[in-house]
């Protein structure tokens, strides 16, 4: 008898732990556990959907004959941790082995490492035949290069799964069409919203607990609308692909207030989860363009993300860790202010951003980077105060890509390891691709003074601190030659505005 571990983010029937299953022989180990919902207080509705999901998944494993061990959180022999749980379990059913594959997380793989011998077990950690790059194989693709840049590794996995190529060549003739997907929001704009599921009666159970045990934890549970199957996971794939994927390309960077989905396919959650597949998403993708119903640059440009950006911070995670969560490049020591969790702030943008968080448990990548993470990068906060706020506030959250994305792309507090420059920005950037200045009480036209934006001169105040760190970057020359044309009377009142805005953030003060 084999011991089949499935963990929380892995629902998939084709997962690598199941490939060789006997059904009549071996059992499926599946447990919610108090430490993983609790190791950081995970938004409500994070926790509802992936016990539900995971309840789900159980029960359509029965419905195909599979014996499965289902431990639910209060079941009052539960032992609270993944270690905990399937040593019960190989207490019970005396297994020969336990077959578990691969964690997402680097602290769980390091805990099932020492199941072995703790257990006295032969345990086998499979790959995670999920991703469609090995580690090995990113690892030989990073050796010897001075930087890693996302772009050139996505050209060689479009050319390994034949991805809109022409023979070597691209489909169009170029890579990367993103300088068609940079368009502002227009007055008119009105996204059509994505469909809705209703709860069923084991999702209002995984409600009823999450209330009963995590009340004190981030977020809303209701409205509650996503996707707990496979089934319905597919569903808002076609959907997306139908709906809003014909203009997901010139209005991915936009932002409405009122209109937290825009175009976006909404997806991440069941990608990472194990409920939709990588590979199956992007093909799928691709029929739509070859189809003739979406265009390349919305097409290349969602296939890029998950082709490329996704399967590249699974391996710079990987490559990095351990020590990839220490980095803190600009020496940030800023404590996370309260306004990331009350939304409680005169800045419209990160109001809405953080508001549409805490209801839906998600926030796409324009507001993640250039909105709720520019802010962080240029008031200086704690990466690792950053970190555990994004891996608490969003459904799709996990270290493998939250880390990266956080440490990398948002704060560069790795150093330039992963992204090209430090994304920061200014109040016209938010001014240009939203229509959140208008309701704001600051004046995005203004640079400085009591009503002058705070992103304005944050933002130069961010560049005079860390001068001696960045005034030789090769893309940011522009930025520091403009403030080498800035007059003392100019610098010295951005410094000022800028102090007095840290230090009432510091205080907790309304700002």
């Amino acid at each position: 008898m084999v011991l089949r571990f499935i963990l929380g983010d892995q629902l998939s029937f084709n997962i690598s732990s199941l490939s060789d299953i006997n059904p009549e022989r071996d059992t499926i180990l599946m447990c919610e556990v108090w430490e993983e919902a609790t190791y950081v207080k995970h938004h409500k509705k994070k926790i509802a959907f992936l016990f539900s999901a995971m309840r789900h998944f159980a029960q359509e494993l029965k419905g195909k004959g599979f014996q499965v061990h289902y431990i639910k959180l209060d079941d009052p022999e539960n032992r609270g941790s993944f270690r905990g749980e399937v040593k019960r379990a190989t207490q019970t059913y005396k297994p020969a082995q336990i077959i578990v594959t691969a964690p997402s997380e680097y602290r769980v793989l390091k805990d099932i490492q020492e199941w072995e011998t703790e257990f006295g077990v032969p345990v086998e950690i499979r790959p995670d035949n999920r991703f469609l790059c090995t580690l090995e194989e990113f690892a030989d693709w990073a050796k010897g290069r001075k930087q890693l840049r996302m772009e050139y590794f996505y050209r060689e996995m479009r050319k390994k799964y034949d991805i809109l190529m022409d023979g070597n060549r691209p489909v169009g003739g170029k890579w990367n069409l993103d300088k068609q997907n940079r368009k502002p929001p227009s007055k008119a704009l009105r996204p059509p919203p994505p469909p809705k599921c209703v709860a069923d009666a084991i999702t209002k159970s995984a409600f009823d607990l999450v209330l009963r045990n995590f009340p004190d934890h981030f977020g809303d549970l209701e409205p509650f609308h996503f996707g707990v199957t496979r089934k319905q996971a597919l569903q808002k794939l076609k959907d997306f692909l139908h709906m809003r994927l014909p203009h997901f390309g010139e209005y991915q960077d936009a932002m409405l207030q009122g209109e937290p989905w825009m175009y976006h396919s909404n997806i991440s959650h069941y990608l990472n989860c194990g409920l939709l597949e990588p590979l199956e998403v992007i093909k799928a993708a691709a029929r739509t363009y070859h189809a003739g119903h979406a265009p390349l640059n919305a097409v290349e440009g969602f296939i890029r993300q998950i082709l490329g950006w996704r399967e590249y911070v699974r391996g710079i995670y990987w490559l990095k860790m351990p020590g990839y969560s220490e980095g803190n490049f600009f020496n940030a020591q800023r404590k996370l202010p309260w306004l990331y969790w009350s939304g409680d702030t005169q800045m419209n943008c990160l109001r809405q951003c953080v508001l549409e968080t805490k209801q839906n448990a998600y926030a796409h990548h324009i507001q993640r980077l250039m909105v709720l993470g520019n802010f962080a990068l240029i008031a200086g906060i704690d990466p690792k105060e950053v970190n555990e706020w994004y891996l608490i506030v969003y459904a799709d959250a996990y270290e493998w890509v939250e880390l990266p994305n956080v440490s990398g792309m948002i704060l560069f507090a790795d150093g330039g390891y992963l992204a090209s420059k430090p994304y920061a920005g200014g109040g016209s950037y938010i001014n240009r691709m939203s229509d959140y200045c208008k309701s704001c009480s600051y004046k995005v036209n203004k640079k400085i003074g009591p009503e002058a934006c705070p992103f304005n001169y944050l933002y130069w105040d961010f560049f005079i601190r860390n001068e001696e760190k960045l005034k030789g970057h090769p893309r940011l020359g522009h930025s520091y030659r403009t403030l080498g044309r800035m007059d003392v009377k100019k610098t010295e009142a951005i410094k000022a505005d800028a102090k007095k805005l840290l230090k009432r953030l510091d205080s907790n003060e309304r700002v």
